[in-house]
């Protein structure tokens, strides 16, 4: 069974009161939630963690490396300066998929670091993206059974 890390950023922990009108009233507590119904249902192992502190983010993705087959991450703000997470995503070696609620293009927010090593990056969706992302991330692991050698197939 695939392992899947959901990793979320500062003040992700104040979803669902936090600027509704960009954000929704969903609740991190909700979205995991209902990332635990779909991951049971695409037969996946899941890790949801949150934290305010860039270096808790680092420490994760780097856990990932051994611990998991890939890693959905919304660093919020530190999509956007945190050389420190991007250099941990290069590192990652599997397949990250950065994750935001708002359409951050449309926000003039369009320059984050992460997604110049992010697989893929999926925006604009609300709390429905989480299940997005990992419904994607369970097919990118499927997709005959390695990541890695379907890039190296893709690039020859």
């Amino acid at each position: 069974m695939k392992t899947v890390y959901i990793l979320n950023g500062p003040n992700l922990n104040l979803l669902g009161s936090r600027e509704p009108q960009i954000y929704g009233y969903a609740t991190l507590s909700s979205i995991e939630k209902r990332c635990e119904r779909l991951a049971q249902q695409l037969d996946v192992n899941m890790v949801f963690r949150q934290s305010n502190h860039e270096g808790d983010l680092v420490d994760w993705i780097q856990e990932a490396r051994l611990a998991a087959d890939g890693v959905i991450l919304n660093p919020a703000g530190l999509s956007f300066y945190s050389i420190s997470v991007k250099d941990a995503v290069k590192a990652l070696g599997k397949p990250c998929i950065e994750l935001h609620m708002s359409n951050v293009h449309a926000r003039d927010l369009d320059d984050s670091v992460v997604s110049k090593v992010a697989t893929a990056v999926i925006c604009g969706l609300g709390a429905y993206g989480y299940e997005v992302a990992l419904s994607a991330m369970a097919g990118l692991l499927s997709s005959s059974g390695n990541f890695q050698n379907d890039q190296k197939e893709a690039s020859a």
